[in-house]
């Protein structure tokens, strides 16, 4: 694939099928944390997600995360380990969030 050419994240809706607008995680400490999902996305053969609790709202931070099916078909989010996946994911969100914005 050359430089200049980008995989368009393609929408997808898996998690709010189950969960709704809101998803609950448990935190590394132990407590049940509330995260809208502000978008979810397919990227080549993964789909990601896009969470943000009240928090990360106030720094439009979002975390994110890949999705995968369980052998129940339920998804379930992975943390994404490798830099250059996270880095993917996060331009194609903002390539979502920014798609109706006129490119200079």
């Amino acid at each position: 694939m050359a430089n200049d050419e980008r995989i368009v994240p393609v929408p997808q809706e898996r998690l709010r099928e189950v969960f709704g607008n809101e998803i609950e995680l448990v935190s590394e400490h132990g407590s049940l944390d509330k995260f809208e999902i502000k978008a979810e996305f397919q990227l080549g053969p993964y789909v990601y997600a896009a969470l943000q609790s009240s928090a990360m709202k106030k720094e439009q931070e979002v975390e994110l995360f890949r999705v995968i099916l369980t052998d129940n078909g339920e998804p379930q989010l992975e943390t994404i380990e490798d830099d250059d996946e996270w880095e993917l994911a996060a331009e194609a969100y903002d390539d979502l969030l920014f798609a109706n914005d006129e490119m200079p």
